[in-house]
């Protein structure tokens, strides 16, 4: 079994994705294992008791856009108890530094909501769509001290259409992200057995 540990900020829906493919068996040997957040009223801490998964507020301290300190070191300690194949950042809206990298170093992943290295940073859909691109997408990436930098694993491509809003690419978007980060989970969860499922 691969053990995961999901951290996110928001509503959740990419951690919902994990979830739900883990429930209908579309998760290889990947088994959610502890969804932590960083704000006590996030939607994705609800995800825990609906599947059967631990889900708790982490206080990460002060700072508002990275972990770092004593927060980074309250992380590390809570997540290294669960033992994690793999982190998953599922909208977890942080900046890692050093020391959380090198704690995990390798089993860290992100979701991005851009082809990159096209659109790194904040607002990947909305940098797209003001750039005017036809093809957008999403990135599954392994994390390094880069932000959006990591060697990719895997992405998907959106077209853009005459006839898409903003609202609508960021739909197609978000649709396709509940595809592909299950997919690549089971995926690593199948390469790390070593066999085929």
């Amino acid at each position: 079994m691969m053990r995961v540990v999901i951290l996110g900020s928001g509503r959740g829906s990419n951690a919902e994705a994990i979830l739900e493919a883990q429930r209908t068996g579309r998760l290889g040997e990947a088994r959610g294992v502890q969804v932590f957040s960083d704000k006590a009223e996030a939607g994705i801490l609800a995800l825990g008791p609906r599947f059967g998964v631990p889900a708790a507020f982490l206080d990460a301290g002060p700072f508002k856009t990275k972990l770092e300190g004593e927060g980074e070191t309250r992380y590390i300690a809570a997540i290294e108890a669960c033992q994690p194949d793999l982190v998953v950042l599922a909208g977890f809206m942080r900046v890692l530094k050093q020391g959380f990298l090198k704690a995990f170093e390798g089993r860290i992943i992100n979701l991005h909501p851009s082809l990159l290295p096209s659109f790194p940073g904040l607002d990947g859909i909305g940098q797209a769509w003001r750039r005017g691109v036809k093809v957008t997408g999403c990135t599954v990436h392994y994390v390094t001290p880069e932000v959006d930098g990591g060697p990719i694993i895997d992405q998907m491509a959106v077209r853009v259409e005459e006839t898409d809003t903003v609202e609508t690419l960021a739909a197609k978007v978000h649709a396709a992200e509940h595809q592909l980060l299950p997919a690549v989970i089971a995926r690593l969860s199948v390469a790390k057995s070593g066999g085929v499922k």
